[in-house]
Parts: C-alpha cells; structure tokens; sequence
C-alpha cells in the first residue's frame, strides 16, 4: 500500500527550488501538479462580517520557517469548521490564509528482495510531485477567525490548541479587537 512519507521529511527543509510549472512543456520542470486538497478558503457567514457583527478577530500566526502541508491544513480546516458549526451555530468566519503552491517531490526508492533491478538510485533522480506546500515565514497567518464575542474567543484558542499537533511549527494566536 503507497502511503505519504512523514512530514517531518519536509516540514524544517530548505524549500528545494525548480518546481516551476510553465504553460511551455519544454520550460516546465514539473509535469503533474497534484490536485488542491484544501475545498474551501472561506467558511461561515460571511454577511455579518460585512454587517460588522463579528467585532473580535483571532488569527493563528507561524513563528518560525516551515513548510505545510495541504492536507494538513484542510485536516485542520475540516476540524475547525466543524467544531465552530456545533458550538457557536454558524456566528463565526474561518479562512485558510495561505494557498498551497510549493509543490513537493520524491525520488521512490524500493526496498526488499529484487528491488536492485528496478531502480536507478540517484541517477535521474528529480523525482515525482506527490503533494503540495504552503510555505510560511515567522509572522506569517495560517488561519484567521471573525467572531462574535468573548466566549467565541475563549472556545476558538481551544480549538487552535487541538489542532496544534497537525501543524510542523510553533505557532501562537493573536487577539484583535476590530472596530
């Protein structure tokens, strides 16, 4: 059975450069680009932001360079969206901020008897794209919450510190008040 290899293969690295994709095939070096995990950037109701209803803002920021994962974030998109739907009853928008572009490859090594026959080591050895990445900076947003008032705050940094175990970095919540 192909499974994803750990994430910690790619979460801390040095973003690997010539993941270009290109409209001309001959200046593409990828060829396949994975399909986006991640259904939806927005959820809520988005009307009682514009009806400015939802006053308190809370946004889950990165404190260190990693990489993330697109169905990480979609894991903890569905999680959250979720949670917020059955406690505070759709008062609430929840967005995914970065889009997942980095796309990540690997070389398949094979293992076990007759695997020597099959493969070419690190001879060609670009690799195939399996997944794709957001790739974030200290400071930079990984989800943002609208809500409605202080017991909404209280039950989303509760929810971000059930999602922490899904998410390669350190990571802290900021608290706005928006007027």
């Amino acid at each position: 059975m192909v499974t994803l290899r750990k994430a910690n293969a790619y979460s801390k690295r040095y973003v690997v450069p010539f993941t270009r994709v290109s409209r001309r095939r001959q200046k593409s070096y990828i060829k396949v680009v994975p399909p986006q995990k991640i259904a939806k950037f927005t959820m809520g109701n988005e009307k009682l932001v514009r009806e400015k209803k939802l006053s308190h803002k809370l946004t889950l920021i990165s404190e260190e360079n990693c990489q993330i994962r697109h169905n990480a974030l979609e894991a903890c998109r569905q999680y959250l969206n979720r949670q917020l739907d059955v406690q505070l009853v759709g008062v609430y928008v929840l967005k995914v901020v970065p889009y997942p572009h980095h796309i990540q490859r690997e070389n398949k090594m094979l293992t076990g008897a007759g695997a020597d026959r099959m493969q070419t080591g690190m001879q060609l050895s670009f690799g195939k794209s399996v997944g794709k990445s957001a790739i974030m900076k200290p400071g930079s947003k990984i989800f943002e919450m609208r809500l409605a008032d202080d017991k909404a705050v209280q039950i989303a940094r509760k929810l971000y510190k059930e999602i922490g175990p899904k998410l390669p970095c350190k990571k802290k919540a900021i608290y706005e008040k928006v007027v």
